[in-house]
């Protein structure tokens, strides 16, 4: 077999446990075998539309069986696979579209609308292909496997070759396209496999967005490597999760910290039975230390982890004998890839110090698509530059304080929102919360918090001002605190801090 890539894993598997249970979707079991044989008939269904090397085939809806499928024959072709957030309006997917130079599409039912648009726009997708039927598009997802061979195609695909391109989630501005090879998805597998214990015998949850790097490099590839079983969900819904992880016997899944949250909050948390949940990695936010508690109670490791789309996104990740002795870290550095932390003059910051947080190894990405200063500012000397602020403590764990661009000054002093934060969901009246840094007359910039508060409570702005000074420095309290009905978040739960600084700008007038 010439194909080292990623459409390879299947075929492997398949020698290897044709019969052993890989796939759990809405009520229906996909063997190794089963998905491997559905798998080539996509790549089949593709190939006959024009689909080659080199080209770029997009996935536009939430989880789906499609989307592993459609993953997996396009790396068979040799071609990229962009999987598109199932959030975005007509407009933002047509810029991705066209700066990925896409040339089919596959929509789920609920993006019909946003891509029946789409197709009116100048984008240059030849083809469209609906989950469900859509009299506009080329042919249903169904009708492009149907009559296909099963038989094995074999083009040579090398680890280097871009396996799939994911674009930045444009909380920040334009989204910028991470282009992830074929090794890359492999060493970050590996990374996860080892720093894990993942076994063969692994039912791992899949429920966050396969849109998004944590969803796939984060549980679902590194389970499929090694022969474990994935159970999707379609979309996260605590009551679901927990009716899920009863029925299925989940061992472990990746989430979000405001998954975390929502699981906690639930009426159903304390009688559900966990028991033969082990760990649950979770990435995309420091999470804070109130969340880790009540399921370290339940016998349910939190092993935080540090990683980002340009990584694959496996950096760092904390074993789950070190959770409480090491509480609020983000591990230590995965298998394969090197962690270090610098000063602004570049040089390796002390045991302790903040500054930079910096990674190396084989898992890092090739580039930014059509981006080369981008690429050349991310990566210099081998070493992604991530925009994290962090530090190494003596024993090297890592410990994540906020983004920089996220940090604000107040009167000299760094104040790193993700502190303050966790201080006040230390309080049984907050539900969520978010901090960003605001303009201010005398110390520069202060602090500015929208709270949330929990579902049959009510906050009371003068009690929580005092329990704050009880917890948190003056300079890092907030001045301002807004009572918010909900914050604005992106498709795996992050907050929308952009949104909110719209909010709190001055308005015209």
């Amino acid at each position: 077999m010439t194909n080292e890539g990623l459409g390879s894993w299947l075929e492997r598997r398949m020698a290897m446990t044709p019969n052993n249970e890989a796939l759990v979707f809405d009520g229906k079991s996909y063997t190794y075998r089963d998905l491997a044989l559905r798998t080539r008939t996509v790549a089949h269904g593709l190939r006959e539309m024009g689909v080659r090397q080199g080209d770029c085939v997009a996935y536009f809806g939430f989880n789906d069986p499609a989307a592993l499928e459609m993953m997996f024959a396009v790396g068979t072709l040799g071609a990229t696979y962009l999987p598109l957030n199932a959030r975005l309006t007509a407009e933002e997917a047509a810029y991705i579209l066209t700066d990925a130079n896409c040339t089919l599409v596959v929509f789920g039912g609920e993006q019909a609308g946003p891509a029946e648009e789409l197709s009116t726009m100048d984008v240059p997708v030849r083809e469209w292909i609906g989950l469900e039927d859509a009299q506009w598009a080329r042919c249903s997802y169904e009708d492009l496997t149907a009559g296909r061979s099963e038989s094995m195609i074999d083009v040579q695909v090398g680890l280097d070759d871009v396996c799939i391109l994911m674009y930045s989630s444009g909380t920040t501005g334009t989204p910028k396209g991470v282009m992830l090879s074929h090794g890359n998805m492999m060493w970050n597998a590996l990374n996860q496999l080892i720093s894990q214990d993942m076994t063969s015998r692994e039912r791992v949850l899949s429920v966050a967005p396969l849109f998004h790097i944590g969803g796939i490099g984060g549980a679902v590839t590194p389970t499929l490597l090694q022969g474990g079983a994935v159970v999707m969900l379609k979309r996260f819904d605590a009551d679901t999760v927990l009716t899920t992880i009863e029925e299925q016997r989940i061992t472990t899944f990746f989430a979000v910290p405001t998954m975390l949250q929502q699981l906690l909050q639930h009426p159903r948390f304390d009688q559900a039975d966990l028991t033969s949940l082990r760990a649950i990695s979770v990435a995309g936010a420091p999470v804070p230390e109130p969340l880790i508690g009540p399921f370290q109670d339940r016998g349910v490791a939190i092993s935080q982890a540090y990683g980002l789309t340009e990584a694959a996104p496996s950096v760092t990740l904390l074993p789950s004998d070190d959770v409480r002795s090491k509480i609020g870290s983000a591990g230590k550095r995965s298998f394969f890839t090197d962690v270090a932390v610098l000063r602004p003059d570049g040089t390796k910051a002390e045991a302790g110090e903040i500054g930079e947080v910096v990674a190396q190894g084989p898992n890092v990405m090739l580039g930014y698509l059509n981006l080369p200063d981008a690429s050349a500012a991310a990566i210099r000397d081998g070493w992604l530059y991530t925009g994290d602020a962090g530090y190494l403590d003596e024993d090297g764990f890592l410990f994540i304080r906020d983004r920089y661009k996220d940090m604000y000054i107040s009167g000299g002093e760094n104040v790193y929102p993700a502190e303050v934060e966790s201080a006040f969901l230390e309080f049984e009246e907050v539900g969520q919360v978010a901090v960003i840094g605001v303009p201010h007359e005398k110390w520069g910039e202060t602090g500015m918090a929208f709270v949330v508060a929990r579902d049959g409570t009510d906050i009371d702005l003068d009690v929580l001002r005092d329990k704050l000074r009880k917890r948190l420095a003056a300079f890092k309290i907030p001045i301002h605190i807004t009572i918010a009905d909900a914050l604005p978040q992106t498709a795996t739960g992050k907050i929308r801090k952009t949104e909110l600084r719209k909010l709190a700008a001055p308005q015209p007038g």
